[in-house]
């Protein structure tokens, strides 16, 4: 209760579809056509550099979205397509764009784990899990061109190949779906993590950035403060969810009914998956353990004997 009201979310963001909007000196904007209970108003492409441009997420495979982009960058040389993450709304344009501007696509690539999410309807079908880069990048390493450096930054916990580019000298992070101006993160095992996730931002609220061009929504213009609301948001979701299986509601399905009793259906799968994220990072913690033989999200959970509270690695300061 005491957290709702930090949560600050801006979603009056007004959006011409297919328009190249001008949102900050070298960066452009364009939103693709693909609105959704995932998607808030649809994907963001964002075009950064003026002689040369790099196209971050060209978003979903859509002619109408391609060809705005492709209008956008007419006169200009195309240097790179860059991926935050192998999910659909994101990376499914990065192939058909590359045969029309050419660029070369940049990605964290195959990352080796199991992919996709235990939930009905919902499976791997939103995730490419056979999506390769040209040039795979993890963090720490720097794309360059004409005009523009990005730093990568690798940070998992939405997917295990997320990544974020830094704007070298102008203190702007392009976030993808690790942080949105709109909504918290879907964390969905296992493709999701919550233990990964939290310390991913946990190393973006060291840094000193000024403004975050998330991939849904619009940006956001006090980074370090959302940061430290979404890790305080966490850490008040585990209390909530300890409390539940204290009073025996120890099942996902009730503790969804429990906390979140008045969502919307469309996202209660996604609600179920982030409890689950939530109990096995409990679990790995030695806190709470599942009973039983049921797996997934038809698991009873209780209390670990060792008694150990919650408390997560780094607390915010």
């Amino acid at each position: 209760p005491f957290m709702s009201a930090e949560l600050a979310f801006n979603r009056n963001i007004d959006v011409d579809y297919g328009v190249a909007e001008n949102i900050a000196p070298g960066i452009r904007r364009i939103v693709a056509q693909n609105p959704g209970p995932y998607t808030f108003l649809g994907t963001n492409t964002y075009l950064v550099g003026d002689s040369e441009v790099a196209i971050i997420d060209p978003g979903p495979q859509d002619e109408t979205h391609l060809e705005a982009i492709a209008r956008a960058t007419r006169g200009q040389r195309v240097s790179h397509i860059l991926i935050t993450h192998s999910h659909r709304d994101h990376c499914d344009g990065a192939r058909p764009l590359q045969r029309r501007l050419g660029g070369e696509i940049v990605a964290y690539g195959p990352t080796g784990t199991e992919r996709g999410a235990v939930a009905p309807g919902l499976g791997d079908g939103f995730i490419d899990s056979a999506f390769q880069p040209d040039v795979p990048v993890t963090d720490g390493d720097t794309i360059k061109a004409n005009g523009f450096a990005l730093d990568v930054l690798h940070m998992p916990g939405h997917a295990p190949d997320h990544l974020c580019f830094a704007l070298i000298g102008e203190r702007t992070v392009f976030t993808g779906d690790h942080v949105m101006g709109w909504n918290t993160t879907v964390i969905a095992p296992p493709e999701g993590n919550m233990s990964a996730f939290l310390n991913s931002l946990d190393r973006l609220s060291q840094r000193y950035d000024k403004v975050f061009y998330p991939g849904h929504g619009g940006r956001i213009e006090t980074p370090r403060r959302v940061v430290r609301a979404y890790l305080t948001h966490r850490t008040w979701r585990e209390q909530t969810i300890l409390a539940c299986i204290d009073e025996g509601v120890n099942t996902i399905p009730r503790i969804v009914a429990r906390l979140y009793g008045g969502l919307d259906t469309n996202l209660k799968v996604a609600a179920a998956l982030s409890v689950l994220a939530h109990l096995q990072f409990l679990t790995e913690r030695g806190i709470v353990t599942p009973e039983g033989a049921a797996e997934g999200l038809s698991a009873f959970y209780v209390r670990a004997a060792s008694g150990s509270e919650s408390a997560f690695s780094s607390s915010p300061a």
